[in-house]
Order: C-alpha cells, then structure tokens, then sequence
C-alpha cells in the first residue's frame, strides 16, 4: 500500500491498473491475429449415409412350441410327437434356413432328466436358438 503525505495518517486505497491494461491490450492483439486464421475453410471430406437395403430381410420364421409334460409325452405345436419322430424333426428343422426357434415348455412336474434328454436331442441335431418358456401357473 502507498502512503500519501498530505492525506495524514490514512492510507490510499487506489489499485494501479496499468498492468491489468497491458494485459488486455495483449490480449487483444493476440485475439487480432488469430481470428483471421479461425475464419478459413477446411474441406473434410465426410462419410456418406448408405443407401437402405432395397429388399427388407425376411421375417423370422414363428417359433416352434415344444411341450414337455411330467408323463413324458412330447407335443410339437400342440400335436403329440414321439421321441424318435421328435428327433427326425428337429433335424429337418435344424436345416432351415433361417433356422426357427425352438421354445421347450416344460409342465411345472415334468422331471429335469426328461428336459436334458429333449435339450441334449435338439443341440446334437443342431439347433442354435432354444428357448424356455414358462409353465403356466395352476389355479
């Protein structure tokens, strides 16, 4: 702080702003240069959007509804099919292309053995999408 001599005994609460000028005024010239450079174009070159696919993709072909009752009977798509028959069919079904899934509904008493034997039946046929459903809740 500076003291003034005829002020007496208070001090001089002045702020010397000649730097805070001088840094602005730098500032300044910097922001002078460089807009120009800001303003002139770059050409990119940008990624075009591809055209959409002129043939949609064919539906997924409906599920295949397998059910599993506790007795052992087996219904494909609600008709009764008998092992051997069931794995006959899965290896057709296996083939096709786009291959449907096969959805295994198990009643909520059926034995987990009889589900790993349907399981085991449809993977070594060579069915890739297996599903479970649910069993419907008795009341």
């Amino acid at each position: 702080m500076a003291f003034s001599k005829d002020s007496g005994s208070g001090a001089m609460a002045d702020i010397n702003v000649t730097p805070l000028i001088d840094v602005m005024l730098v500032l300044l010239i910097i922001f002078i240069i460089t807009m120009p450079l800001l303003t002139n174009k770059v050409q990119i070159d940008l990624p075009q959007p591809s055209p959409p696919p002129a043939v949609p993709p064919p539906p997924p072909p409906d599920p295949i509804k397998l059910t599993v009752q506790s007795n052992g009977q087996l219904f494909w798509n609600d008709e009764p099919i008998s092992e051997d028959a069931l794995r006959a069919q899965l290896r057709v079904t296996a083939q096709r292309d786009p291959q449907p899934e096969l959805d295994i509904k198990p009643d909520r008493t059926t034995k987990y053995q009889l589900v790993a034997s349907v399981m085991a039946d449809a993977k070594n046929a060579g069915m890739i999408k297996i599903g479970f459903v649910s069993p419907a809740s008795s009341q």
